[in-house]
């Protein structure tokens, strides 16, 4: 069993700079991916990035390709989302999930997840 809980979001100008922490308590010794998601009021819940257990896996929606790096530290069980470079269009609740087990060693995606933090807010605007 595993519980998340972001933190770093707040209000930024665009072309500002912001870093999302997940940090993650483990009930088990086994593995977990996690995935960042997006959501605004209206639209549907879209996946910004995830990264495997062992890190050596990442993958970006094309929105923020160049912009986010996702990145972990096992030992502190924590992902971060490093934001740059921000747009208006990246505004929204952004969640933190995890895909729990074996095969979430060294693969991750945007389907399957286990469990999902509440959520932290990220507001883009001048």
């Amino acid at each position: 069993q595993l519980q998340l809980v972001e933190s770093g979001g707040g209000l930024v100008q665009p072309g500002g700079i912001l870093r999302l922490s997940c940090t993650v308590s483990r009930f088990t010794s086994d593995f977990y991916a996690i995935s960042w998601f997006r959501q605004v009021p209206g639209k549907e819940r879209e996946g910004v990035s995830c990264i495997s257990f062992n890190g050596g896996t990442t993958n970006y929606a094309d929105s923020v390709k160049g912009r986010f790096t996702i990145s972990r530290d096992n030992a502190k069980n924590t992902v971060y989302l490093q934001m740059n470079s921000l747009k208006p269009e990246d505004t929204g609740a952004y969640y933190c999930a995890a895909q729990h087990g074996s095969r979430w060693y060294a693969t991750c995606g945007f389907f399957g997840m286990d469990y999902w933090g509440k959520g932290t807010l990220v507001t883009v605007s001048s």
